[in-house]
């Protein structure tokens, strides 16, 4: 749900504009302001609900996206940052190798509780693997560290991000 204080994202300054990029690999157009954060251009213009509203200040990481393969936080990256670039969501990271291993792992380790931060933490699981296949514990963590489980899940995250980089080895 989006928090009152931002119930707007007018710019008195500036016009609502056409901002094409590419979402889960489709061409998508967003007439809005261009300094509405992408996270709400997600969920309330192209309903991709999948990616959550945590804080709002880049700080929890459920919000997490791929901007052109890299993880970012999409309560703070404006939608003119998006611009002609490629966005990957929770929705469509499953498409991917990696993605696909990752989301398999989370299931057969149970590893949410609550859910909330899961999109979050597998986009950056994700974007983890993509880079390195073959993490440690210490690279497991500092590419989680953005990323809040108020459940506390870390063992199991850490497990399953691990199940995934042996499954993507293997070839499965």
């Amino acid at each position: 749900m989006r928090p009152a204080s931002t119930a707007t994202f007018t710019n008195d300054n500036e016009e609502p504009r056409m901002i094409q990029f590419q979402v889960n690999g489709q061409a998508r157009s967003v007439d809005a302001d261009p300094e509405m954060p992408l996270l709400w251009a997600l969920r309330e213009n192209l309903q991709l609900t999948g990616t959550k509203f945590g804080c709002g200040m880049a700080l929890c990481g459920a919000c997490t996206v791929h901007l052109d393969g890299q993880a970012v936080r999409s309560c703070q990256t404006p939608l003119s940052a998006v611009a002609g670039k490629k966005v990957v969501t929770i929705e469509g990271v499953g498409a991917q190798a990696v993605g696909k291993a990752v989301q398999t792992a989370w299931m057969k380790l149970d590893v949410p509780q609550c859910g909330y931060c899961q999109s979050g933490q597998i986009m950056s699981a994700c974007a983890l693997l993509k880079d390195q296949r073959k993490p440690s514990d210490a690279d497991i963590d500092a590419a989680m560290s953005g990323n809040i489980c108020r459940c506390g899940t870390y063992n199991q995250i850490r497990a399953a991000i691990k199940d995934a980089a042996q499954n993507l080895a293997k070839g499965a």
